[in-house]
Formats: structure tokens, sequence, C-alpha cells
């Protein structure tokens, strides 16, 4: 897509073109939701979101699973508010109920350097859960984000910095129904 695509919406300089439609989005979600209502049936999975950019992919990909499920959030972060991982991963929300036993459906936005998901299943598997289980929405093709099981992928994209769909640059573009490249060097971090 081109930059004219980005006409209409109140997005800035920064934003470079569309890698992933909103009709992309959609559709993709939906067949996800599909892959996961079936694998699942009947049993109850409790869905991890990984806050903040995983929430409007979650909430969508709950409405199209078509099973029994529970909703957490944890929030976890090895970025702050730069472009790049700082390779240090902080847990700054748990989740609320214990996952013994449970079904674990990790729903992740975004997998760059696969630091924070490793992190991430490696910690709720130590909680003794029945099964863990990942649905991405990105997968970054960059070294270590392939060497993450992912169980239902949404895309795979170039090594480029994105946003929206619940993705952000300094708190900025999650809004957007789409999912944009920006440029870090014409972004004001501020």
């Amino acid at each position: 897509m081109h930059n004219d695509d980005l006409q209409g919406w109140s997005v800035d300089g920064p934003l470079e073109h569309i890698l992933v439609s909103e009709a992309d989005l959609r559709a993709r979600v939906a067949e996800m939701g599909a892959a996961i209502t079936a694998h699942y049936g009947e049993r109850r999975p409790v869905l991890v979101g990984v806050l903040t950019g995983a929430y409007v992919f979650m909430a969508d990909l709950a409405r199209a699973m078509q099973v029994p499920l529970e909703i957490e959030f944890m929030a976890i972060s090895s970025y702050g508010t730069a472009t790049a991982t700082s390779g240090v991963v902080q847990i700054r929300k748990d989740m609320d109920v214990p996952i013994e036993g449970r079904d674990i459906l990790i729903v992740e936005d975004i997998i760059d350097s696969g630091l924070t998901l490793r992190y991430l299943r490696d910690l709720l598997q130590r909680r003794n859960p029945s099964d863990i289980r990942i649905a991405a929405l990105l997968r970054k093709d960059r070294p270590g984000a392939s060497d993450i099981p992912v169980d239902w992928l949404g895309f795979d994209i170039p090594d480029e910095f994105v946003v929206g769909y619940g993705l952000d640059a300094g708190r900025k573009y999650r809004h957007l129904p789409f999912i944009a490249t920006l440029n870090p060097e014409r972004h004001d971090f501020d």
C-alpha cells in the first residue's frame, strides 16, 4: 500500500505505509479464532493477554473464538518507550487468578526479539498449567523471533517498526485499525 492510504487518518510524518490492512486483520483473526475453537472444543482456556499492545487483538480474537473462556492480563515490558528492546524484562502487572491445571493461551501482539514471550512462557510454565499455547498476531523476520514455538500466527512481517491495532510508539497510534510501518527517526517520543 502507499502513503495515500494513510490519508483521512489523524497521523503525521513518521508513518510510512500500511503493512497489514484492516480487512486482512479481520480475516486472519477470524481464521485464527476458528482454528483455536477447533483445538479447545469445550475446554475453557484462560487467555492471557500481554498489555498493552495485545488488547485490540485479544478482544477481536476472543470474540472470534466459539469456546467458553476466561480473560486475564499481564503487563510485561522489555521496551519502555523506546523502539528497541532494552534486554531486561519487567513484570508490571501479574494475573489475578491461579493457573495450576488450566489450559493457557498466551495472546501476544508481536514477537520481536522473542525475549518477552520466552520469559512469559517460562514464568507461566512454573505455575503448573496443564497446557500452554501461544497465539501471536505478528512475528518479525529477525534472529530469535522464529525460535519461539507459536501455535497460531497472524502474519510474518519484515523487521520494521510497526504501529496500529494496539501497537504503539510513545503511546501513540494504538487506535489505528491497520498495521503501519513507522520511521523511528522521524517520530517524537516525548
